[in-house]
């Protein structure tokens, strides 16, 4: 009878009292996960940095720049060039965004449009206010990386002709980009470390380029380094998903539906750029690289 009673003090039942012992447990948990990030520094300054940049909010807004600004730029480009570069065009598309038949073809029927001469002078105006309000992706993506690296706005006056040059830069490596995936006709054991290569290079010069070269090179080389793998990784990943979504998308909703998928595929590429560009960042300060990277005395000179 006396181990029954005390049985039933240690465990208070389905009453009040279980009901107490688990609020305080679960207060504890709470406690404890509030303390991880000071516990665990790299979790805690990513989580900050991630914060303060608004990884969600800025990959939308570099996904639309790019869908509304940049890919009518690749369009009046490919327009207005000669047959291959219109092929490699195409062929971007097509495997940057899973196009499949009628999505497929009615990309190349755009590409292959011929116009007379009165045409190409009018159009020839529409490419240079294309080009130009397809700066407005650069401009996005200044601020983002900005914002990782917590640098003031740059002037326009001085960033102008930065946005350009990454415009034309991204434009040529989207164009290259198929045939390097294929390893120039090696198959993927070359075009998989080709494609991670390049994309490191081009997100290596593209923050120092737009961060006005204010932080040195090898700061950014993390961040480089990250966003190479996101592209290698979401490659691989676009080649099994994007044809069904885009395929059953069009079936769906028709041709609005070859808009649904490509934007939601950008916002997912354009948000694993941005984790990566923000973690490159986190990575770069931690004591056991930012002694080899400079980051320190870097951030010492800021």
């Amino acid at each position: 009878m006396t181990e029954s009673l005390q049985r039933a003090e240690q465990d208070p039942g389905p009453g009040p009292g279980r009901w107490e012992s688990a609020k305080q447990r679960a207060a504890r948990l709470a406690e404890s996960a509030k303390g991880a990030p000071e516990r665990i520094p790299l979790v805690g300054r990513a989580v900050s940095n991630l914060i303060r940049v608004n990884l969600l909010d800025n990959a939308t807004r570099l996904a639309a720049q790019a869908f509304l600004s940049a890919l009518p730029a690749l369009f009046v480009v490919a327009v207005f060039a000669p047959a291959t570069l219109k092929n490699s065009v195409t062929g971007s598309l097509r495997e940057q965004l899973g196009l499949e038949g009628s999505a497929q073809q009615q990309v190349q029927q755009l590409m292959q449009t011929q116009s007379d001469g009165t045409t190409q002078s009018i159009g020839a105006i529409g490419a240079l206010v294309t080009l130009a309000s397809a700066t407005a992706l650069s401009r996005a993506l200044q601020r983002v990386c900005e914002r990782a690296w917590e640098m003031p706005k740059n002037s326009a006056r001085l960033a102008l002709w930065r946005w350009v040059v990454w415009l034309l830069g991204w434009l040529v490596f989207l164009v290259v980009q198929v045939p390097m995936r294929k390893g120039f006709g090696a198959g993927p054991w070359l075009g998989v470390p080709l494609t991670f290569l390049a994309s490191t290079a081009v997100w290596w010069w593209t923050q120092h380029l737009l961060l006005g070269a204010r932080i040195r090179w090898y700061p950014l080389l993390p961040g480089a380094l990250l966003c190479g793998v996101a592209e290698v990784g979401l490659g691989i990943a676009s080649k099994v998903y994007l044809p069904h979504a885009m395929t059953a998308s069009v079936e769906k909703f028709g041709p609005y539906g070859v808009v649904f998928t490509a934007l939601s595929w950008l916002i997912v590429l354009f948000t694993a750029i941005t984790l990566a560009l923000v973690l490159g960042r986190v990575l770069s300060e931690e004591p056991a690289l930012s002694r080899r990277l400079g980051t320190r005395t870097e951030r010492g000179r800021w």
